[in-house]
């Protein structure tokens, strides 16, 4: 089981994204959060959003310093028949989401320096688990069904388990670069963002009990014993078989229990102790009546190697059902080489291009607890970052409005992302061909941002952003699963003084659930329901020195 339980929850990181693609986060400024759109920003923001346009700025320092408190739900639903209950709710837990940039503008030269958390930055608690961690116990209790037509003391009826997960990740951004102003209306710039990198996973397989004619057994225990006496039961068996062999040595093995009863080869005793095993085996009296001593011995050589076969198989799961734990840590660093292009035809419109290559990233586990085997202390771990292409379209003509229009795509398809847990969970040992690895085509989100100018130190603003990560069916599972979603964030900008602006803003996003079809070797198919819901405060001081 231990290959069953907890598989690749490295894939985990998926879930902690908040706004952006399924391992970057694009909410990195309070200006985002009130508005939803920032490709095209000509502001401090800009570092992140659009650094080719860092040489609008006035000549001179400029610095912010952004937080975010994000609150994040993520519901399961799971049609898998055998489990006890089908509702799983992880909360996602952000308090502090940090952001910060400093710009130093000379002439045709910015030079840039940003700060956040390019992708994680939360912890995720699954105070019952996942579905993917509970079926492959739940399955244990049909495949201990049989047990009851041994002995009506060993009916199996249920299960129960404490299962806990909880996940923390966090990809630190520290951007770098360079903006050079070729003329009046075109400006590049090239830079790296370096992502010093960690994940934590700690969970646990406790207590796992088996309902046994409506007494809860400690699982491991209870089928140690049972093991022991099926046991003793195949050597009963093999001891009837044996008790038979001279009977058939001497010419008897084509004659019935009453035959050699009559003839007194056997006495009334001997024939009832005979009959009395072969009736616990289930052999029916009237077929018992009509079986020779060849056949009987037969039937008692088959109950005795199954009994075994049954002893040993409980033995083994017995040792897997004990209590298990997992506690590693996950390091590494990567390097994300970023480029830009600012046009802006006139004053009124802005044009900006941003790419930044795919990042190569690999984590080493530094594993304290690993009961599962899943996470060898020392072992490198994929989590490469996908390439993004951001463009946005800002207007500044009218004085009393600002308008943004930002679509940013994400190279998820060059990525790979592993098998499906749920199908390692259902598949693995049994059937590796029905396994799937996890795709995706080219995601996207497209953002309208709205700023309304109600005086010259005062604004307040709105804006929607759509996402959509056009992941494939077999990316998704309760791991980690992607929702189409919209988003929708207001705000205010408070110029308080010729200086020193404030930033302050709150977004909701309204995620579209997603329910999927899986298979299963005790359960042809059922189907999953994923949701989420996410709650965004942010606010940010922005400071110049002119």
């Amino acid at each position: 089981m231990k290959k069953l339980i907890f598989s690749l929850a490295i894939v985990l990181l998926g879930s902690y994204v908040f706004a952006g693609g399924l391992l970057t986060n694009t909410n990195q400024s309070a200006q985002f959060i009130r508005m939803m759109s920032r490709n095209a920003a000509l502001g401090i923001d800009a570092v992140y959003y659009n650094p080719a346009g860092l040489t609008k700025l006035e000549d001179g320092w400029h610095f912010s310093l952004n937080s975010q408190t994000i609150f994040q739900d993520k519901s399961v639903y799971c049609g898998y028949p055998l489990l006890n209950d089908p509702n799983y709710l992880g909360k996602v837990a952000v308090p502090v989401f940090p952001t910060a940039y400093a710009a130093y503008k000379k002439n045709k030269w910015a030079f840039s320096f940003g700060f956040g958390p390019n992708a994680g930055g939360g912890s995720a608690e699954f105070e019952r688990g996942l579905p993917s961690f509970e079926i492959p116990i739940s399955k244990v209790v049909p495949g201990l069904a049989g047990l009851a037509q041994i002995s009506p003391d060993m009916n199996v009826q249920g299960y129960n388990a404490d299962l806990y997960f909880t996940g923390s990740s966090i990809f630190w951004g520290f951007q770098l670069g360079a903006t050079y102003e070729i003329n009046e209306k075109l400006s590049v710039y090239g830079g790296v963002r370096i992502l010093p990198s960690k994940n934590v996973y700690q969970g646990s397989i406790k207590n796992i009990m088996l309902d046994v004619n409506g007494t809860m057994n400690p699982a491991s225990e209870w089928l140690t014993k049972t093991s022991g006496e099926l046991g003793v039961m195949a050597s009963v068996a093999y001891y009837g078989a044996g008790s038979v062999q001279p009977i058939i040595d001497n010419g008897g093995g084509s004659f019935t229990l009453s035959q050699l009863e009559q003839a007194q080869m056997i006495s009334p005793e001997d024939k009832a102790q005979l009959e009395g095993g072969l009736i616990l085996m289930g052999v029916p009296q009237e077929q018992i009546d009509g079986m020779n001593v060849s056949q009987i011995q037969g039937a008692y050589t088959v109950a005795g190697d199954q009994l075994t076969g049954i002893s040993t198989t409980l033995s083994g799961t017995a040792a897997q059902l004990g209590d298990k734990e997992v506690d590693t840590e996950q390091t590494g660093t990567g390097f994300t080489p970023i480029l830009g292009i600012n046009f802006s035809p006139n004053e009124d419109w802005n044009i900006a291009v941003k790419y930044e290559n795919k990042t190569y990233m690999t984590l080493t586990n530094k594993t304290k607890v690993d009961d599962l085997g899943l996470f060898p202390d020392g072992s490198p771990v994929n989590s490469d970052i996908p390439a993004l292409l951001a463009v946005g379209v800002g207007y500044t003509g009218i004085d009393w409005l600002e308008a943004q229009l930002s679509y940013t795509g994400f190279f998820n398809n060059r990525v790979g992302f592993g098998a499906n847990v749920r199908d390692l969970s259902s598949w693995q040992g049994v059937d590796d061909s029905k396994i799937r690895m996890r795709e995706s085509d080219m995601g996207y989100e497209v953002g309208l941002g709205l700023q309304f100018n109600l005086s010259e130190n005062f604004s307040i603003s709105t804006g929607g952003l759509y996402g959509d990560q056009k992941v494939k069916d077999n990316y998704q599972s309760d791991f980690s699963y992607s929702n189409p979603s919209f988003t929708l964030g207001a705000g205010v900008m408070w110029k308080m003084t010729e200086k020193l602006v404030l930033d302050a803003g709150v977004s909701n996003t309204f995620y579209q659930d997603v329910t999927l079809t899986f298979t299963d070797p005790v359960v042809p198919s059922y189907d999953d329901t994923y949701g989420k819901t996410a709650l965004t405060f942010a606010v940010g001081l922005s400071y110049s020195i002119f």
